[in-house]
């Protein structure tokens, strides 16, 4: 049940004039869509009497986003309240157990203002006063935990190999940077992560006492000490909790096990004497995302059953008692992900979001045994934050109707599950088009699903354009706002845009993941041809006029899809796997994808060995810092698709294809005139050949003629 202010059935919106007739919205101008606020980070306070969330803008030269913290009205009574305004922004923010506010940023300590190359910690007193410097350090801080009932904090952190203690560390980083040294030396694996290189410094736990330190009156500075001296690698992309006490941090620890793989185990510390000993150990799974009960005697982690060639890997809740390590697995029938998790306030179950049907409700997992699902309205939630009188669960709700913004949902009684949109620091964006649930029959009579978005105004006397945008992962779905990938951008430029969920897309149960692994272009393929065959009957849609997209795996299967049918006008093809033989041993994972991606599974299913059956143009995009998907792969398919593939050359030997280069971009295009960028250019493309348009002319910043104007056209 939903109390929040009400919308249509079909989930529309829009401005429209008197008559009813849709007016322009943000999603119809570049400038007005990439200024859109972007909320996240929504934490509570440890007596329930406060919320805060981060807001992301475009900096002033709109160079970049950044954050400010807003405080928002957990009682849904008044209006959300800006509470920082740093030239740098704002993030990490967590309250402390007296209601103070610790964040992260780099803007200047006022105490100390030669200090340029330092990242402080930050506390602003929940009474009167100005946020101030708390602790600092050139390596900077990568978070803070702060323990509900009483004055500890743990501050996940990078520390060189060779510091003998945090004041070395400093003095180390900046001998490095006066000899001008980037050069890092590895001896395990990985060596870079998603966006970024690994090393040298490694990510440690360091505690501390604001006892000393926090309140409106206080000047002293956090002394920290580190509780994991060594940890090599152990810590990297872990997920770490605090106990309400703060005598005990548990974490996530990957443990190499040789041949360039590793596993995560979980580990206990002891905060006062630093002590860690594994807690739970499982040689057939990844354990990770752990979360200490509230009386600290019990561990949830998350379970990731180890994949081979041949089987899925399966995601599951486990729970192990502190002390005597018995395990269980609370609900162990329930065939879903886990994701977003939370202790309930009296400790006898677990609050869990997970995927389902387009959707990610939330879910309360009784220790005892059973599941029932909390909400069952069409949107998906995470950051979830159940208050301390175990009444209520703030959270953050998203839908394809709506960007991420808070909200309250009822736990007890008659109304458990009824929830209540909370004033937030901006509105939702209005809307130029309708969403609707899709259904379809796959080849093997098996259900496929999707979103589909349509202008308004699509119907059979004006049928709109389709475009199939295909989601990543693969081991994910379309069922929350994305700023990468916006649909509305599409359907404001006039075009339906089809989100399925093909095979190996979570949600659906694991024999739905089963159908598609470690044969990518088999049933996921057949699914996504279905579930267009299902939207092309419609009379609001024009067969004749269809493009196909998608990133990262949407990428590769956008690849397969030109290789494998002529049916779409165009295909946009975003930080695309093409070469799977090359792909798998270059990406920032190969442990991970080499448990699927065997010698066959790559023979088999590697879109470059269909290069001459690619009739259709392409536009190719991909970012020179993307790890997860190497430039190489983009390279490779650009040069391929001119000299291999069946589309020839014009008479002056110019071809249809295109390639879009992000040098300073990774696997995702986010500063905001790079997005603008991207938009404009795929949608020139899409007009180009799906509408019969002229060719788009270059964005002027790209080295051609300026654009006619600032907004997003397309019929």
């Amino acid at each position: 049940m939903d109390t929040s202010d009400p919308q249509p059935a079909d989930h529309s919106s829009g401005r429209r004039d008197q008559a009813g007739t849709p007016t322009a919205t943000p999603f119809h101008n570049l400038d007005e869509f990439v200024a859109l606020p972007r909320m996240s980070g929504l934490k509570l306070s440890p007596d329930g009497s406060q919320l805060v969330v981060g807001v992301s803008t475009p900096d002033p030269k709109s160079h970049r986003y950044q954050s400010a913290l807003w405080r928002v009205d957990p009682r849904g009574e008044q209006p959300a309240v800006r509470l920082t305004r740093g030239a740098t922004g704002e993030s990490s923010a967590v309250f402390t157990h007296t209601g103070d506010l610790l964040f992260t940023s780099k803007r200047t300590d006022p105490d100390d203002v030669e200090a340029t190359d330092r990242a402080p910690l930050w506390l602003l007193p929940s009474g009167l006063g100005e946020a101030r410097v708390v602790a600092s350090r050139i390596g900077g801080f990568s978070g803070v935990m702060a323990a509900a009932k009483s004055p500890v904090v743990v501050v996940p952190a990078p520390v060189l190999p060779g510091a003998t203690d945090l004041s070395n560390d400093d003095e180390l980083r900046k001998a490095r940077k006066d000899a001008g040294i980037s050069a890092i030396l590895h001896d395990g694996y990985p060596v870079r992560f998603w966006d970024h290189d690994l090393g040298p410094d490694r990510p440690h736990l360091l505690a501390g006492d604001l006892s000393g330190a926090s309140g409106s009156t206080a000047v002293g500075r956090l002394e920290l000490r580190d509780l994991t001296p060594a940890p090599d690698g152990a810590l990297r992309e872990q997920g770490a909790d605090l106990s309400q006490d703060g005598t005990l941090v548990v974490t996530g620890w990957h443990r190499p096990v040789g041949s360039g793989d590793q596993r995560s185990v979980i580990c206990l510390i002891d905060v006062a004497s630093g002590d860690r000993r594994v807690l739970r150990d499982d040689p057939d799974a990844d354990l990770f995302s752990p979360l200490l009960s509230p009386d600290g005697t019990r561990v949830a982690y998350i379970r990731e059953r180890l994949s081979t060639p041949e089987l899925a890997p399966q995601v599951t809740v486990e729970v192990v008692d502190v002390q005597g390590g018995t395990v269980s697995r609370p609900s162990a029938d329930w065939d879903r992900w886990p994701s977003d998790m939370a202790w309930t306030a009296d400790g006898t179950g677990l609050l869990v979001a997970a995927d389902q049907d387009g959707r990610s409700p939330v879910f309360v997992l009784d220790l005892a045994g059973g599941v029932r699902q909390l909400t069952d309205d069409d949107a998906s939630y995470t950051e979830l934050a159940p208050s301390p009188d175990g009444a209520s669960l703030y959270a953050l709700r998203t839908s394809y109707a709506t960007p991420a913004h808070p909200v309250r949902i009822s736990l007890i009684g008659a109304a458990a599950g009824t929830v209540v949109e909370l004033p937030a620091p901006a509105r939702h964006p209005e809307l130029p088009g309708t969403l609707v649930d899709i259904r379809a029959s796959a080849s093997d009579g098996v259900a496929v699903r999707g979103w589909l978005a349509l202008p308004h105004g699509a119907d059979a006397d004006h049928p709109a354009p389709l475009l199939l945008w295909i989601h990543g992962g693969p081991l994910g779905s379309w069922n929350s706002w994305s700023w990468r990938w916006t649909p509305w951008m599409m359907v404001a430029a006039g075009y339906a845009v089809l989100l399925p969920d093909p095979a190996l897309s979570t949600g659906y149960g694991q024999d739905f993941i089963q159908r598609g692994w470690g044969a990518w272009g088999g049933a996921p393929f057949t699914d996504l041809m279905a579930v267009t065959d299902e939207v092309e009957a419609r009379d609001d849609i024009d067969a004749s006029r269809t493009a196909a997209m998608g990133g990262s795996f949407g990428g590769y299967m956008a690849n397969w899809v030109a290789g494998h049918t002529d049916r779409f006008k165009a295909v946009v093809t975003h930080a695309s796997l093409w070469s799977l033989d090359e792909f798998g041993p270059t990406t920032d994972g190969a442990n991970y994808w080499g448990r699927e991606m065997s010698p066959s599974m790559t023979a088999g299913n590697s879109p470059h060995l269909f290069i001459s059956s690619i009739n259709t143009p392409m536009l190719v995009i991909h970012g020179d810092k993307d790890y997860r998907v190497p430039i190489g792969q983009g390279i490779r398919l650009w040069y391929d698709l001119l000299s291999k593939s069946g589309l020839p050359a014009d008479a002056d030997g110019r071809s249809p294809h295109r390639f879009l280069y992000f040098p300073s971009e990774n696997h995702w295009v986010l500063t905001p005139g790079h997005a603008k960028v991207w938009y404009e250019v795929v949608l020139g493309f899409l007009a180009e050949h799906v509408l019969d348009a002229a060719a788009a002319p270059v964005p002027s910043l790209l080295g051609g003629p300026p654009a006619p104007d600032a907004g997003v056209s397309g019929g």
